[in-house]
């Protein structure tokens, strides 16, 4: 039977769906199968639309959810008197809906003047389900010792002392800044242009020491996760696109309005800013335009008032807007535009999975680790199971533990520069950015990023030097001389490649400007492959919905013999240890067992039997076609006594047609997010990313190599 935990809100404006999505996610951190559940569907904007949670929850994961009763039915049997009938209709949709679970989170009701039944509902669900409680609560003003109060308050109301179920409390919004209401600020206009908060830190050990309740999170405020994307706001306002660019992509964190003279919006010209100001105001937008171009991504220009933009001035303006600069226009004045902008819905858009996954991921981290595994250990089929989230919690929780050091050759490239910063601010690796230090300062300050601890800026002018006669003296057989060393050195991989060699990092991180052939060929020149490895192939880590597939090989070796396929094999199946997948190999053919014939078929038979007498230790089938070794249906038909059909965890395809275009096929198709490729059998770890990677790619391609540094 699934153990079932509720949280119940105590008061509106807790940050409820952030919370219930958060504590999912560091439930499938631990993998533990959960699905949830949502007796009363409470959209923000009233009526009868879709629950938020809910439709989060099933438009971007596999986690099993049901559709919530309708509030306008609920309310009738509660005018009714029928609460019974209601408690029955829950709990059949309960039963009907969390059958293979081991936890059902369940999620209140918000109380709000609209439902002030909300606290008993909340209780009467709860005893209905035989659920235990925690509750949610935001700090506000208070300090620890009056939210003592308000927690011993709220457990009155739901049986006191006496209620064993009542078993904890998540404080969230710690530390936000505190509007005339005692709330934490609300809306679009207040949140943008909140100061810094400037009273006394509230830690999780003050907390702790005054509840009553065990604190089972503590989860500060965090301005950032409230960014939304410019085509949200440009949607809200229904506003007229006049330059699309990155409208889909770029973050608005600050609204400004610019009705000053020149001088005065200077200081407003930052980073993921709204600037808002009327249309006829020539001076501003080629202003705006003009910082634009000195580097600085503005989130997006909000022109008023239903002027026309100017021809000589969106001319003028052209390049500053070929950059990706948003711009969208109104027709209402500016000081309706600041009262509809105050109307805006922070809620996350369902297509938004950039920001539900910050959210996620930011709220697991506030989340009390030993809670959740003791979820685990106490559920009673103790699935293993390696979830996305599980295996992207692990990546940064092994190369934390790792605490190696990344040298990044396009140390100057913005994406580059998030990236480290995020590394460093996470614990991940220590970065070293290659490139000029005043060009790195300055676009990590167009991007809104401050460069602190745990990142190293190199000069390359200042160091190339020392290099020098080491590559020569590896390349000597090769023709190498001091003039020909130095013209290489100008390439920072090359020159990243020396420091690897030389141990002075750990592992290298390029691609997201230069091409493959240009991060790999020097490494495979000075580091070359490792002890007992013959050749480099890759693999990717392909997050499936419900668990990671690792793919080899699909970027580096074209067409590889029996032997070479074997080795890949091996090497992939060691991946999948390191990283803590079960090894399950299938050998990809367009044939199951000895159903088929041909010369690719019996390469992957000869492929299989090496592999095996090479590696007894590991559970290696094939050949295998691909449904054979995904579908457990389809291999009790096709290969009955294998081990690894319809349960495999890495596929390693005949050739690099095949795995590029299956890997591709997959992620695209199926909207997947892949890691890699991640290159094996180098004798130091270099790696390389996509040239249109994201900042998370690169983040997690940083934590690949550092693992990869502590088994060298």
């Amino acid at each position: 039977m699934a153990r079932t935990i509720m949280l119940i809100p105590t008061s509106s404006n807790v940050g409820l769906t952030g919370v219930s999505l958060g504590v999912i996610r560091s439930m499938e951190r631990q993998g533990v199968k959960i699905s949830l559940f949502k007796p009363v569907a409470q959209p923000a904007l009233g009526g009868d639309r879709p629950d938020q949670t809910t439709t989060l929850i099933q438009s971007n994961t596999s986690i099993p959810s049901n559709k919530p009763l309708k509030m306008s039915h609920v309310e009738k049997l509660i005018g009714l008197n029928q609460q019974d009938v209601l408690m029955e209709e829950i709990i059949a949709l309960f039963a009907e809906n969390n059958k293979q679970s081991e936890v059902v989170l369940v999620e209140g009701i918000v109380p709000t003047n609209n439902y002030p039944f909300a606290s008993e509902l909340n209780y009467n669900i709860a005893k209905t389900l035989g659920a235990e409680i925690i509750f949610v609560m935001s700090m506000g003003s208070d300090t620890p010792e009056q939210l003592k109060e308000r927690v011993e308050i709220a457990r009155s109301n739901f049986g006191g002392v006496k209620n064993e179920k009542i078993t904890g409390v998540i404080i969230n919004k710690v530390n936000a800044p505190i509007d005339a209401q005692t709330l934490a600020r609300p809306d679009v206009s207040d949140i943008y242009h909140t100061p810094k908060f400037d009273g006394k830190t509230i830690t999780i050990e003050d907390l702790r020491q005054h509840s009553p309740l065990p604190v089972l999170g503590c989860i500060p405020w965090n301005i950032d996760l409230t960014a939304c994307r410019a085509i949200d706001m440009a949607n809200h306002l229904s506003a007229k696109i006049i330059n699309e660019g990155g409208i889909k992509q770029r973050r608005i964190k600050h609204v400004s309005f610019c009705s000053r003279s020149v001088p005065n919006i200077i200081s407003h010209l930052r980073p993921n800013a709204l600037l808002v100001t009327s249309a006829d105001r020539a001076d501003i937008i080629t202003t705006i335009s003009l910082a634009v171009m000195n580097g600085t991504e503005i989130g997006g220009v909000l022109l008023t008032g239903g002027y026309e933009l100017d021809a000589n001035v969106a001319k003028l303006c052209k390049p500053a807007f070929e950059t990706g600069l948003p711009v969208f226009s109104v027709d209402t004045n500016t000081f309706q535009t600041s009262i509809n902008l105050q109307r805006f819905n922070l809620e996350i858009p369902v297509d938004d999975k950039e920001r539900l996954d910050n959210t996620q991921n930011f709220v697991a981290d506030h989340i009390d680790s030993e809670w959740i595994k003791a979820l685990k250990n106490e559920s009673t089929s103790g699935i293993a199971r390696m979830s996305p989230p599980a295996f992207r919690y692990q990546l940064t929780e092994f190369a934390r533990k790792a605490g190696k050091t990344i040298v990044l050759p396009e140390g100057d490239e913005p994406r580059t520069i998030k990236a480290a910063v995020i590394c460093a601010e996470r614990g991940i690796a220590k970065c070293v950015l290659l490139g000029n230090p005043d060009e790195i300062k300055r676009v990590a300050a167009t991007q809104g990023v401050t460069l602190g601890a745990g990142i190293e800026i190199m000069d390359p002018e200042a160091i190339r030097e020392n290099y020098v006669p080491r590559l020569v003296e590896l390349r000597k057989n090769k023709g190498m001389t001091e003039i020909l060393a130095r013209e290489q050195l100008a390439d920072n991989v090359v020159l990243g490649t020396m420091m690897l060699e030389r141990d002075e990092v750990d592992g290298l991180v390029s691609g997201a400007v230069h091409t493959t052939a240009n991060t790999i060929r020097p490494p495979l020149q000075l580091i070359k492959t490792a002890p007992g490895s013959s050749l480099v192939s890759s693999v990717f880590f392909m997050l499936m919905p419900e668990q990671v597939y690792i793919y080899g090989d699909c970027a580096i070796n074209p067409d590889p013999n029996a032997q070479e396929l074997a080795e890949i094999a091996i090497q992939s199946a060691d991946t999948a240890i390191a990283f803590g997948i079960e090894p399950k190999v299938a050998m990809i053919s367009y044939s199951t067992g000895n159903s088929g014939q041909g010369a690719d078929v019996e390469k992957v038979k000869e492929a299989t039997r090496i592999a095996k007498e090479k590696r007894p230790d590991l559970l290696i089938d094939g050949p295998l076609q691909y449904d054979a070794a995904v579908m457990p249906d389809v291999a009790k038909s096709k290969a009955p006594n294998s081990q690894v059909a319809g349960q495999a965890t890495v596929f390693i395809f005949p050739d690099l047609n095949t795995g590029n275009t299956t890997y591709k096929a997959v992620q695209r198709s199926a909207d997947l997010v892949s890691i890699g490729p991640m290159l094996q059998g180098m004798r130091k770890p270099v790696n390389d990313l996509s040239r249109g990677a994201l900042v998370d790619d690169i983040v997690y391609t940083i934590a690949l190599t550092a693992i990869q540094a502590t088994q060298q």
